[in-house]
This record gives structure tokens, sequence and C-alpha cells, in this order.
């Protein structure tokens, strides 16, 4: 069982190391799911005196006013023989085996964290103690609760002494050590004031009553002892301290344990409370308490473990790897994010991802609607099929087909389609750029860099641009040919077809009445109607050849080509990352890097047994 003390006292360690004082919200804390035991009580109550009374040791600093300014994880480690040593967390290599020395570097480095002003931290110092008059146990020393401030500290300590106390002991894995002077009021005391306020039914705190040798003549402390005056889950402990007489004297700690024990036990008083009073029976009690809740929490910490260890990573994937440091890291780096974008680019236009679909709809739906709209038989009425073989003909009248007013008819129609076409290509360009802007969205990695995300979204757009411009160039070349070269078979069988008013030969006395302009006008709208079926193929496709195909193939090669060219200062500009996302990475993976600790540790524990 002693492993589990030992387990905890390695995590707390680990957890002070990585930066988890169990006061950040903002990230997931495992100091606070640890079980621990907390040292509360007020100015002059005799809790530094308690505490040096279980290590057997003088090693805390002393004085007037505020002296403990900072938590102190105190944790002891009782080994077989050997001199006593300590050790701090901050100074890992370096060994006490004086205990003066060990005094002051506690208040060193609490100067170090607050100056030497009268200011308090929240941010524990971590101390061991190796010595085989100790047993093994974890206690979390906090400041005094004090009534008033004094000089050089500001008027909110009072209260900010409080608030720290009572975050620690408000923890249901808190086990308050709650410290009060039997030579003053039970009701006036700070410590039973403040752990009645968060444990009202005592069922984790422990009551500690100092200075018993120092009361009044005629009084005692019997009822408090018993529980008859205030009654806790645990019995309440009594301990006589040193006097500041011994202390000044250096009284051995041993000698002064032995003195406690015939205190209580020569005592008409408490005689019968002897087996359970002194430093030496708390120091025992304490401990095997704190295996048992250590022992009890080991299955909910592990599930607690899990849980914030997936949590951790799912956040930490969603805000993608750190920056990389070298150039070849950075281009790699950029050249993967960009490679995503594209791979979802193109899902959105394989089907994968939905935006596809909407090109097809262009061809199937836009196009047809648009070539409908031109109402060629209303561009071929009689009135203009007339003007144009009329103009066509000029001062000369054709002799057997107005072959020129054919070709002015067709011309002049067909070219109506380059709206039509010109449309499909537009409209392709839009869905495109819709599902570039969609695709950059759904890339997670550009969420982290705002600059690069700008610069891929910009490149695609410009790469867009350019395709639109070959594919209207070559859509309405399509259109531009039916209008250059006409398909003379088409004519050709015309007058194999005479009855049904197709033969296009007549004298020249009737060229220009009503039935044959109408069958000039009927001849070009077959003719035309022809073309439109043709083309309506043919646009898609050389949209798709033009637009879709070359956006899958190239979209960002001339953003590549230019990458290649950048500097490391340039790069390093494209991966800005915002610096509250990289904060927020590091403090992550330092907490993720304490829980996967914390984890294999209970594991090897429990594995072990």
């Amino acid at each position: 069982m002693e492993t589990l003390i030992s387990l905890v006292n390695k995590i707390q360690r680990a957890c002070t190391a990585l930066g988890d004082h169990g006061e950040d919200n903002a990230l997931p804390t495992l100091w606070e799911a640890l079980p621990s035991i907390a040292v509360v009580g007020g100015q002059s109550s005799g809790k530094s005196s308690v505490l040096e009374s279980i290590v057997g040791k003088d090693f805390l600093p002393r004085g007037a006013g505020i002296v403990t300014r900072r938590p102190l994880v105190l944790q002891l480690h009782k080994i077989d023989e050997g001199k006593e040593y300590a050790e701090f967390m901050h100074l890992p290599r370096k060994k006490f085996t004086d205990f003066a020395a060990v005094r002051k570097e506690i208040a060193d480095e609490t100067d170090r964290e607050t100056g030497r002003s009268k200011q308090i931290s929240s941010v524990p110092i971590h101390l061991s103690i190796f010595s085989p008059n100790v047993v093994n146990l974890t206690l979390v020393d906090l400041p005094g609760l004090t009534k008033v401030a004094i000089d050089g500290q500001p008027e909110s300590i009072v209260h900010d002494i409080e608030n720290m106390v009572r975050s620690y002991i408000e923890k249901p894995n808190c086990i308050i050590l709650a410290i009060s002077p039997a030579n003053q009021d039970l009701a006036t005391s700070d410590a039973i004031k403040i752990s009645r306020e968060v444990d009202p039914r005592g069922e984790r705190t422990f009551g500690v009553l100092t200075k018993i040798d120092l009361m009044d003549k005629g009084t005692d402390a019997v009822d408090i002892l018993e529980g008859k005056s205030y009654k806790l889950q645990f019995p309440w402990i009594g301990v006589v301290n040193r006097s500041q007489a011994d202390i000044n004297k250096s009284v051995d700690m041993i000698a002064a344990r032995r003195r406690e024990r015939e205190y209580f036990q020569n005592s008409p008083e408490y005689g019968h409370l002897a087996s359970r009073m002194g430093s030496e029976h708390l120091g025992k009690m304490l401990s095997k308490h704190l295996e048992q809740v250590i022992k009890s929490r080991i299955p909910g910490l592990q599930s607690l473990i899990s849980k914030t260890i997936n949590e951790l990573e799912t956040e930490l994937s969603r805000l993608g790897r750190p920056v990389a440091t070298d150039a070849g890291g950075k281009l790699y780096m950029i050249m993967e994010i960009c490679r995503s974008f594209d791979q979802i680019f193109k899902e959105h236009l394989d089907g994968t991802r939905s935006g596809g679909d909407k090109i097809y709809n262009v061809f199937d739906n836009q196009l047809p609607a648009a070539l409908k709209r031109l109402q060629f038989d209303k561009h071929l009425s009689m009135d203009n099929v007339r003007k144009l073989v009329t103009e066509a003909d000029g001062y000369q009248p054709h002799l057997i087909a107005p072959e020129q007013g054919y070709r002015r008819l067709i011309e002049s129609t067909l070219v109506t389609i380059r709206g039509p076409a010109e449309a499909a290509v537009d409209a392709v360009h839009v869905i495109l750029k819709d599902l570039v802007h969609k695709s950059i969205s759904e890339t997670m990695e550009l969420k982290q860099y705002p600059t690069l995300r700008v610069e891929v979204s910009a490149a695609a757009v410009d790469s867009l641009d350019r395709m639109r411009e070959e594919s209207k160039k070559a859509t309405l070349q399509l259109v531009d040919m039916e209008s250059s070269y006409l398909t003379v078979e088409f004519f050709r069988k015309l007058p194999q077809d005479a009855e049904k008013g197709g033969n296009p030969t007549h004298s020249i006395f009737d060229r220009y009445n009503d039935s044959y302009l109408r069958r000039i006008g009927s001849n070009v709208l077959a003719y035309v109607n022809m073309v439109c079926a043709s083309l309506r193929n043919s646009i898609p496709k050389s949209v798709v050849y033009c637009q879709v195909r070359e956006a899958k193939r190239s979209l960002l090669d001339y953003f590549f080509a230019e990458l290649g060219k950048k500097e490391t200062r340039q790069l390093s500009s494209l991966l800005d990352e915002d610096p509250a996302v990289m904060q927020r990475r590091t403090l992550l993976g330092k907490r993720l890097e304490l829980y996967r600790s914390a984890q294999a540790d209970i594991d090897a524990v429990t594995w072990g047994k």
C-alpha cells in the first residue's frame, strides 16, 4: 500500500513540473483528482509546529505575520536506514542534509515567485523528506488564515488567502487537517469555520487540537477531544508542541516527541485518551487513511485519465501539428497542407463530397434552357429572311439558290449561340470557385494559418480565372467553327425532298415570293437546330476539358512553382499561426504528457499487485 502514496507523490510532482496547479479552468486538471491532505489553520495556531513534529525536524520558516505564502507540498518518504535528507523539485540534483538550509530555501523560493513583498502565490513548492523517522505521507501546507492585513500587504490579502485555502479544501478528494489552538474558543477557530463551510458533516475533516498544555488552570479540552463539543466523523487528536523556549534551545524533536507521550500518559485529564494522542499517532493515522482513500479512488482515476487523454488527443489533432523550424520542413508542411486541400477539392468534383453535381446541372438544364430561349424561329421570320436574302443578292439577283443569303441567315443565327456557350463557361467557373472556398474551409490544417489560407485561395481562384479564359476561347471557337464551314451534305439532300418543299431551285420571277422565302427559312432553321443539338453535346466537353479537368490536374501548379522560389522568411510568413493556438497546443501537449505518464504509473502499480 505504501506504493500508492508514492504513486500519488510522483503524479503530484509531475503536475507541478508540467504546470497543473488545479487552478486553470481552460485545461483539464489531474491535480484536483488526486487525493491529498491539506493543512489548514489560522496564524499562531501551531500549524508549523504540528508539521515539524510529524517530520521530526525543524525546517519551516518562522516569524511574525504570514510566513507561509505559497502552498508547500510536503512528501515524506520512510527509509530503512541512512542519514535524513531533503530534496526540492526545483533543485532536483541537490540533497539537503542541513534542515536550516531547507528553511532558508523555502523562504528564498517563495521570494523568487512573489518577490520580497508580502504577496502570496498559488504555485506550490515541492519538498521531499527522506527519513527513517517518518511515515509515508503527503501533506499540503497552506498559508495561515488571517483576519487583518499587516504593513506591506494589500487589503485583499485576507480574502486572497481564504480563497486559496478554499480552492484546495472544497475539492471532494481533499482530506482537511484542521488545526485549532486549545487555549482559544473553538467557536472562533478559523480552521473549523472554513472546514465546516466545505465539509459541513465532517466526513473528510480531521481535527487537531494544539497548545493543550497552555490552557488556563482548571480548564481542559476533554469535551473537544471526545467529540462532545464539536463532532467530526474522525476522532480529534491532541498534540503538545515544543514551547518557544524549547525552539530557542533547539530541543531535539525525538526528545520532544517523548515528552509529548509522557504528558498525555501522565495527565489525569487525558490519560484515557493517550493511545490516540500525539504527533506520532497523527502521522500514522493520516498515512493509513490516505492509503485507504487512494485505493478507493484508483478505478475512478484510471477512468478519468483515459477519458481525458482521448479528449486531449482529439483537440490536439484538431489544432494540427506545430510549425517546422527549418526551410525544408516548412516547405514540406505547406505542400502537404495544399495537397490535403487539393484532395478535398477533387473529392467534391468526383462526387465523394457534395457540389460536383451542380456542374452537370449546368449542362443538363441551364445550357439547354438557354439555347431554347434563343427562339431561332423568330429570328428567321419572313421579314428577316427577305431582308437578309435581298441584301445578300446585292445588285445582281441569285440565279439558282440564294447561297449567300443562306450563309448570312445561318451565321447571324448561330452567332446567338455564343451567349449560352459563354454563360455555361461562367456558370461552371462560379461553381468551381465555390468548391474552392468550400474545400478551403474543410481543410482543417488551413484554419491554423490565416495567411496561407488566403494565399492558397487566391492562387486557386487565379488558376480558375485563367482556365475560364481558355475555356471561353475554346468553347466560342466551337460556335465560330460551325459558322465558318457549313455541312454541305445537309443541303445536298434537299433537292431529293422536293415534294416536301425542300428544293431551292425556282424561277427568278418568283424568287422572293412568300412560299419560296418560307422554304428558305425552314431549311435554315432545320440546319441551325442540327448544329445546336451538336453544340449542346460539344460545349460541355469543351468546358469539362478546359476547366474541370484542368482544375483537377493543375489547380495549384503555379502556386507550387512560386513556392519553391521563396526564402525561409517568406515561408514562415505563410505559416503565421495564431499565437493563442500555438500556446494552446503547447499547454495541451504538456497536459497530455502528464496524463500519459500518470496512466503508465498507475498501470504499473495496479498490474504489479
